[in-house]
């Protein structure tokens, strides 16, 4: 699978951390330079039939149609498509106008992430949000009108201007939307955001862990009762919509990171990452050289990255998989430290995978920690 990150967004929120410019001074040069990086490492994949294609950002969707075209024509020059193959853009609802919905529908993308967050302007104004909660909603109508059924939509919990009764509301409303994918994430304060400066000042309230904890599982209560699987400690599906790129990080399959700041997999021991400057990624590649640093997971690594990945899904750590990964020091220590979690009900075994059970899931990163090999 292919990630592509497109580094541009319209404005900052609030809360994020992630590698954009707002400036499209480069873009032209920068989708040139994507394009030949695709050229610099079309023989790292193994599996040149590709079934999921995604790209995120940034905004993927502040590029136009014909400009996203290009991109998935260049990564056909050198790989193919499974049949069923998931193409997905991230949007935001400002940019979900009819004409830019009309001429996606007719390209190769088949799933839309649209960057929701709330239904509500008090929600999005705090995360400085460049839509209106109205927007949000007019927008998956407009995407599903243009035949867009396979929609997944962002949602935000645990913000301090928000309560419980709101986020409520959020749900119910994804729900009358009959939206088929929700990620929904805890508001967390990012080091050098401007959520972080606000709070630091005393201009917004921290976010309280226990609201969180409250709104996390009535999240998961409430989309169960709608028909949702819960797949993964943040997202949820219908069956038939869960997300196949996702699912492919989830499971440790191969991926390749196209574009600044993108991350890639050769799905044993090697983990890559391209360089977080716009500047410096386009003059690398255009000296036909790779704009990614890398690095050989050690045994310990990589056990760890499976406690942390599966132990956030539904399927759990696979242990048939991992006593043939690992040696028998390693599955020897893990069984040791393992055995007094699952007789306090923090972890469970079934059909030989280990899991953590639903009412622990929002605790799930500080009990796979807990696991680590030091």
């Amino acid at each position: 699978m292919i990630y592509i990150h497109i580094p541009f967004c319209k404005q900052k929120c609030s809360y994020c951390n992630f590698h954009f410019s707002t400036s499209l001074n480069f873009k032209d040069e920068m989708l040139a330079a994507m394009k030949k990086e695709i050229l610099l490492r079309k023989d790292e994949l193994q599996n040149k039939k590709i079934q999921s294609l995604y790209f995120g950002g940034g905004t993927p969707s502040i590029l136009s149609s014909d400009e996203i075209n290009s991109l998935i024509d260049e990564v056909l020059r050198y790989f193919s498509f499974e049949n069923d193959i998931e193409i997905t853009l991230e949007a935001n609802p400002d940019d979900l106008d009819k004409n830019f919905l009309k001429n996606l529908s007719q390209s190769f993308v088949n799933r839309l992430s649209i960057g929701t967050q709330s239904f509500f302007d008090e929600d999005l104004r705090l995360m400085n949000r460049a839509h209106s909660g109205s927007e949000a909603e007019s927008s998956i109508k407009r995407a599903q009108d243009f035949g867009f059924e396979n929609l997944s939509i962002d949602l935000i919990y645990g913000s301090p201007v928000s309560n419980f009764e709101r986020w409520k509301e959020n749900l119910a409303k994804a729900i009358v939307l009959d939206v088929p994918h929700i990620s929904s994430y805890a508001l967390t304060v990012e080091h050098k955001t401007a959520l972080e400066n606000w709070i630091l000042k005393g201009k917004v309230a921290s976010p309280k862990e226990e609201e969180q904890n409250k709104e996390f599982y009535y999240l998961s209560d409430f989309l169960k009762e709608h028909g949702f699987d819960h797949y993964e400690i943040s997202n949820f599906a219908k069956p038939g919509f869960y997300s196949k790129h996702n699912s492919a990080y989830w499971k440790y399959k191969e991926y390749l990171g196209i574009g600044p700041s993108a991350h890639s997999y050769n799905g044993f021991d090697i983990r890559s990452w391209n360089v977080a400057n716009n500047q410096q990624y386009m003059k690398k590649v255009h000296s036909h050289l790779l704009p990614k640093e890398e690095e050989v997971l050690s045994q310990k690594e990589q056990f760890n990255e499976m406690m942390m990945i599966g132990l956030r899904t539904m399927w759990g750590v696979d242990l048939i998989s991992l006593k043939n990964k690992f040696s028998a020091e390693i599955i020897d220590k893990f069984t040791y430290v393992i055995a007094s979690k699952i007789e306090e009900g923090i972890l469970i075994m079934e059909n030989d995978h280990l899991k953590i059970p639903k009412k622990h899931w929002f605790l799930a990163d500080g009990i796979a920690a807990d696991l680590f090999l030091v």
